[in-house]
């Protein structure tokens, strides 16, 4: 009887030698159609959803992101242009009232007839893009051509390796010397966080005015260069929400001495911190920014086209929180013309800022964009606020609409 077992378990460690040998190596194989670099972990999620249009490939960043594995060829491929995805299919909102034309204007023969305005804040789909003007969508399935330079354009649908943390839409940041302001800190101020049917997840309408759009784009692509990515608080602030907050400072710097130095001690003044009237952010050329390193990406793909968002990332060290209304906050020591593209150059940088803020600075100055005195994240574009003058939009309304669509091919 014993001889038998120690048969039956030399019989049994043979079969599982002979599994092992001859199939074990095909397993392998069969798992490794996606070949990582040795630099980089590759890790391949499963995505249940039928849409097929949305594969999800997670990649741990351990030394570079300039060395990540450059075929990948079983992916569909990187759109071509200075967004990371078409225009098509996004989703843009009219900043001031707008008239669409049933042609556009520049190939038209003849007086182009105006189908409708659009009102401020109006969302719309965009189709395509022509010289200066966009042919665009309206929910109601009216198609047209807008002057493409008054339009909002949604930065998460043609950015989305940009990291989007609207606080202000759920918990506002609002503090000053550290102190929360009434009705303002930890409430949400407006809702933007939907459903984008393009991305196929919920996110922020973060959009800025276009010609904006097209700077903040060349702006990510350097940052991730050297394994930066922008991380985007704000854009576009109702004007409302603009002046519950200028008021809610007022009432708190009134009651609370320390807080009043710190936004009123000359040179500084409140305006400086927050504006008592139309600001940047109603006209669609202001965000409010901070720096991160990137440590993940998941790429996905969205139609014909692949694209990555950052999964992982670690925020720069910044002189003070974000939305810290006080002199802390400060970029210069002292105020300088926000109206100026080039006083900044010759002002001096307030001791508090750090490497990581003159980094964010520097990214945003080398592509055009002013900084403001008094907020080391918060960037103007001058130049798109003296193209659109004639026409400036004055915030008086709140963006909820997102038509955002899996681009078609260009």
């Amino acid at each position: 009887m014993k001889k038998f077992f120690v048969l039956l378990l030399v019989i049994v460690f043979v079969v599982l030698l002979l599994f092992t040998i001859f199939f074990y190596p095909t397993f392998w194989e069969e798992k490794s159609e996606f070949h990582p670099t040795s630099e980089v972990n590759h890790t391949i999620i499963n995505n249940s959803i039928e849409n097929t249009s949305h594969d999800v490939i997670v990649v741990a960043l351990e030394d570079n992101l300039n060395e990540i594995n450059e075929n990948k060829n079983n992916l569909s491929n990187f759109y071509q242009g200075i967004f990371e995805l078409p225009l098509s299919g996004s989703t843009g909102y009219a900043s001031v009232s707008l008239p669409l034309y049933k042609e556009n204007p520049v190939s038209a023969t003849v007086s182009s007839e105006i189908l409708t305005n659009l009102v401020p804040g109006q969302a719309f789909q965009i189709i395509s893009e022509k010289n200066d003007w966009f042919y665009i969508a309206l929910s109601d399935t009216t198609k047209g051509w807008v002057e493409n330079k008054y339009c909002l354009v949604n930065l998460p649908d043609v950015i989305p390796s940009i990291i989007y943390d609207d606080t202000n839409s759920y918990s506002s940041l609002f503090r000053s010397s550290g102190y929360p302001l009434e009705g303002i800190t930890g409430n949400a101020l407006y809702q933007v966080y939907t459903y984008n049917e393009r991305l196929h997840t919920n996110q922020y309408i973060m959009p800025l005015l276009y010609p904006m759009v097209k700077k903040i784009a060349q702006i990510q692509k350097e940052a991730l260069k050297n394994e930066d990515t922008l991380k985007i608080y704000e854009t576009f602030r109702p004007y409302e929400v603009q002046m519950n907050v200028s008021n809610a400072l007022t009432h708190l710097m009134n009651s609370n001495e320390k807080v009043k130095s710190g936004i009123t001690t000359s040179p500084w003044n409140k305006s400086w911190f927050i504006a008592v009237q139309l600001s940047n952010h109603q006209k669609g050329i202001a965000l409010d920014v901070s720096l991160a390193k990137v440590k993940n990406k998941t790429y996905q793909t969205c139609g014909e086209y692949t694209y990555f968002t950052v999964s992982q990332y670690e925020e720069y060290t910044m002189p003070t929180a974000m939305h810290e209304l006080s002199r802390a906050a400060a970029t210069f020591a002292t105020p300088v013309d926000s109206k100026s593209k080039t006083a900044w150059q010759n002002a001096k940088l307030s001791s508090s800022m750090t490497e990581g803020s003159k980094k964010l600075q520097n990214y945003f100055t080398s592509f055009g964009l002013t900084p403001l005195a008094s907020e080391w994240w918060h960037f103007n574009d001058l130049d798109t606020r003296e193209l659109t003058k004639e026409k400036s939009s004055n915030g008086k309304y709140y963006l909820k609409d997102c038509f955002s669509i899996v681009p078609n091919n260009e």
